[in-house]
């Protein structure tokens, strides 16, 4: 049994973490600002005794008192429009919240996992994306605001262990999905499903031609511990779903699951908006014995069993 604290542990993955981490009598203590979270995740965590919530900025500094085995960074606004709607604070959770987590690890001797991104591939040159491609990242673009703070935070992380001797492990991690998603956040799934099941025409931003490659919830968590438990690992190592598609057909999909005759809407894309995403995820099957299990299609399925029950609560 360890406790373990979970930045951003309010959030879609977070709380998935943190259930996972309770179901096997972990103690775990959420770290969440609920910036980007209505709190509603927390219901599920609350009733059990090994779970604490404390809702407080992680840039400000984190003070818990008593020992820390892991810490696991996630808190940061994740989907596009959370991000461009908070800049400097999506820069600051990157850089000054990643900080006070690694000093954390550093007073305890506490293993730290870092929650990066896909989005440090930029817009590949390269397809699939191994880890050892340094990305095709614009610094100074809309993206930036978060594809930076997690190049940084990466940097920081390796700092802290070639220097600070931190037991550090970094994770880059590919479109997620399942339920727990909000509704219209911006992420694609969960605008499609929320679009598809009250009717309203599916937005696809650009041609539909572009490709995401998208992993379930159960299956992330899954390479999410392997990786907490690897001590000896540093990464960084890509967690994703190597079935790549087209955004065109995710929606054919969607509409197919949720019998909806909407219709398809296609808006610009966003500037710098990347036109193939698809993790390599060799080192992962090597160092953690893990890759994904769930089929799109079962996940898909779920993900709309969980919205319309969600829906039909309103």
């Amino acid at each position: 049994m360890s406790r373990v604290l979970v930045t951003g542990g309010a959030g879609f993955v977070g709380s998935h973490l943190c259930q996972a981490l309770l179901a096997r009598s972990d103690q775990v203590v959420c770290f969440d600002n609920l910036s980007t979270s209505d709190g509603k995740n927390l219901a599920i965590l609350e009733a059990s005794p090994g779970f604490t919530f404390v809702r407080e900025d992680v840039t400000k500094g984190i003070a818990i008192p008593g020992k820390i085995d892991v810490v696991v960074h996630l808190a940061s606004p994740a989907s596009p429009p959370d991000y461009m709607r908070l800049p400097l604070e999506t820069l600051a959770v990157g850089s000054r919240g990643t900080e006070a987590c690694l000093q954390l690890a550093k007073r305890d001797d506490a293993r730290f996992l870092f929650a990066s991104t896909s989005e440090i591939y930029g817009n590949p040159l390269v397809h699939p994306q191994p880890e050892d491609y340094w990305g095709n990242v614009s610094s100074t673009g809309p993206r930036s605001v978060y594809d930076e703070a997690k190049r940084f935070g990466e940097a920081l992380a390796m700092a802290y262990s070639r220097y600070e001797s931190v037991n550090v492990g970094i994770v880059r991690i590919f479109n997620t999905y399942g339920p727990r998603l909000r509704r219209g956040d911006g992420r694609v799934v969960s605008n499609f499903v929320s679009q598809a099941l009250s009717g309203q025409p599916l937005t696809i931003y650009g041609d539909g031609h572009q490709t995401r490659s998208f992993c379930y919830v159960d299956d992330l968590v899954a390479g999410l511990l392997a990786m907490m438990d690897h001590h000896d690992f540093v990464g960084p190592v890509n967690l994703g779903n190597p079935q790549e598609i087209s955004v065109t057909e995710l929606a054919r999909r969607i509409l197919g699951l949720t019998g909806s005759t909407s219709a398809l809407e296609y808006s610009p894309a966003p500037e710098q908006d990347p036109v193939r995403r698809q993790p390599d995820i060799t080192l992962a099957k090597e160092k953690l014995g893990w890759s994904p299990k769930v089929l799109l299609e079962d996940g898909l399925e779920r993900t709309v069993d969980w919205f319309r029950e969600q829906i039909s609560q309103f």
